[in-house]
């Protein structure tokens, strides 16, 4: 039963720009001193999911559309932190020794 739902997920293109949109939202929250990390991803999903939704429409395939633009969003950052910010502070941490 699930498969059927899942077959006829279709990624949008339209959704590409919300991506980048989700990345800027979460850098914003980020730097909000009363917004706890652990709820930023939540916040990404709700917004993701609304406006995914409000783009294509709340069924399944815009609802799984807005959690793949989260998903995404949330990876290309921890991607881009792991990848650069953080094989920085390696580096200093190597140099100390």
């Amino acid at each position: 039963m699930i498969e059927t739902y899942l077959n006829q997920v279709k990624i949008d293109p339209q959704i590409a720009i919300l991506v980048p949109a989700l990345m800027v939202l979460g850098y914003a929250l980020k730097r909000t001193p009363r917004v706890q990390d652990w709820l930023i991803i939540w916040v990404l999903i709700v917004f993701g999911v609304m406006a995914s939704g409000w783009k294509l429409g709340f069924d399944f395939n815009g609802i799984a559309n807005g959690f793949i633009a989260a998903g995404a969003a949330i990876t290309t950052h921890q991607s881009i932190k792991q990848t650069f910010i953080e094989r920085k502070n390696d580096r200093k941490k190597r140099n100390k020794k």
